[in-house]
């Protein structure tokens, strides 16, 4: 009888405590926001989600709901910062709840999405605020590389918040997130300039700085956007990347719009041909758009593909097209998904005096990136691979499968560069130099720079015919499905980071 009085009271303060504050709910929707009970009930299939330590907190007051459940059958954690609790602030209860979620995740291998809404720490608790966020972002750190990590900026992002969303994997910023290290006063304050938080850390900003992978319109596309990806992604790094052949199409399919080098100034129009139903997500596109990289399918198989792209400075390698083509290999050897590498760079960028060792550094990130990974790696010279180009992205020490097409340049230098270099002797005081040049390039390229004297030496596995690039691809993927490599004993390397 005791236990039937209760049930009324446990109910209704129960209620109470799910309800959160009725202004700042209001607040939310004036602003175009979701409230993080309705961006979970989207995030999860229907009637899947589980909450966990409900009523938590003095007074139910942790704001951030956490729990699990899942996503096209997958299992995945959440935590949900809720700004109709408290503004979402940062406190020592939120931190035990969100970190005991990263805990089950990495237990039981299931990835965890982050949806970040606060207006930062919880002042009156001092430095126990701090802490939380130090014990947040060490366990962030320590689940990387051990289940995928998708960070959702959908309201206020900042300082320690900030940090903590570029830990995840993959960062997503909505229409209302804003995500920044020092806010609009601050910045004000010490350059004189007058800035608005969008323009700050509002979408744009996030993906023209490489910290945002994708931005939306909206919370629902974001949403949207974070399903799937998780559904391309495996649940864990011991298992391989995910494979569905049912959504597959005919891995024989040719490739009719690319019949020479020279048709293709776009990479991203081969990416899309060659991947399942034309359909790649493609991450960090307003940074460094000389380097594409993508998540698509191949043959129903997740990969992961870089491409340099020859419409923007001739593909070539930028310090910071090199980080990020670096940090997404590592994201998918992390989590053994095949890298496919499209190359037609004319080698390294020239910069002045002042870029020399920051593009140094990126080049070496980037060839470190691609010789660590164990994952399957395949590489396609779709026009120059010149010097380092060649040597980062393309090389055998770090592609497991190298093709090339018809008429593709391997060489240290370009053509043209290597001629000026080689004959200079034989273009001086004679009638007619341009003729002579374009004799010495024709002999240059047939002999010495040519994909299929790169293939006489071994060093590249086959010149293929563009149409028939898919299938080849699918047909190398098949064949590296059960790559299993184990590299020297070590703690972990120290790259230039």
């Amino acid at each position: 009888m005791s236990v039937e009085r209760n049930l009324p009271l446990v109910r209704e303060r129960k209620q109470a405590i799910l309800k959160g504050d009725p202004d700042r709910a209001a607040e939310q929707k004036k602003l175009g926001k979701l409230t993080a009970r309705e961006r979970i009930g989207l995030l999860f299939d229907a009637a899947s989600f589980v909450e966990l330590d409900t009523l938590a907190g003095k007074n139910g007051e942790s704001g951030v709901i956490t729990g699990y459940g899942l996503i096209d059958g997958q299992p995945v954690y959440v935590y949900a910062q809720d700004y109709t609790v408290l503004g979402g602030a940062v406190g020592a209860e939120q931190a035990r709840k969100i970190v005991k979620v990263q805990e089950l995740a990495q237990k039981t291998g299931s990835p965890v999405i982050a949806m970040l809404d606060s207006r930062g720490a919880r002042l009156l608790e001092g430095i126990e605020a701090v802490d939380a966020y130090a014990r947040i972002s060490a366990k962030t750190a320590s689940l990387s590389g051990v289940v995928p990590q998708i960070a959702l900026v959908m309201g206020q992002c900042a300082a320690s918040g900030a940090m903590i969303a570029a830990m995840n994997d993959i960062v997503i910023v909505a229409e209302s997130g804003r995500v920044f290290m020092n806010g609009p006063q601050v910045v004000s304050a010490n350059t004189g300039d007058t800035v608005d938080a969008k323009a700050l850390g509002g979408p744009e900003a996030a993906m023209e700085s490489g910290l945002a992978a994708l931005a939306c319109a909206g919370d629902e596309e974001a949403i949207a956007c974070a399903r799937r990806i998780v559904a391309m992604l495996p649940g864990n790094n011991l298992e391989d990347a995910p494979v569905n052949f049912t959504q597959a199409d005919d891995m024989n399919r040719a490739l009719p719009a690319f019949n020479a080098i020279d048709t293709v100034t776009d990479i991203k129009e081969v990416i899309s041909a060659v991947s399942d139903g034309c359909a790649p997500i493609e991450l960090y596109a307003n940074w460094a758009p000389e380097m594409v990289t993508c998540l698509a399918a191949i043959g129903g198989r997740t990969v992961g593909i870089v491409g340099t792209q020859p419409s923007v400075g001739g593909g070539e390698l930028t310090s910071e097209g090199c980080r990020k083509a670096a940090r997404f290999v590592r994201f998918c050897d992390c989590f053994s998904i095949p890298v496919v590498t499209f190359v037609d760079t004319l080698g390294i960028a020239v910069t002045g005096k002042d870029g020399q060792g920051e593009l140094a550094r990126a080049c070496a990130q980037l060839n470190a990136a691609y010789a660590d990974a164990t994952t399957a790696r395949l590489a396609v010279v779709t026009g120059n691979a010149i010097a380092v180009g060649y040597m980062a992205l393309a090389s055998r020490p770090v592609a497991d499968m190298v093709y090339a097409w018809p008429g593709a340049v391997i060489a240290p230098l370009t053509t043209q560069a290597a001629v000026q270099v080689l004959s200079v002797g034989k273009l001086k005081g004679i009638k007619n130099p341009n003729e002579v040049r374009a004799e010495l390039e024709k002999d240059y390229q047939d002999n010495i720079a040519d994909g299929l004297n790169a293939a006489k030496l071994g060093l590249v596995d086959d010149v293929i015919e563009p149409a028939e690039t898919r299938q080849m691809l699918a047909a190398a993927l098949e064949m590296l499905a059960a790559k299993r490599e184990v590299g020297p004993a070590k703690k972990h390397g120290n790259l230039p980071l």
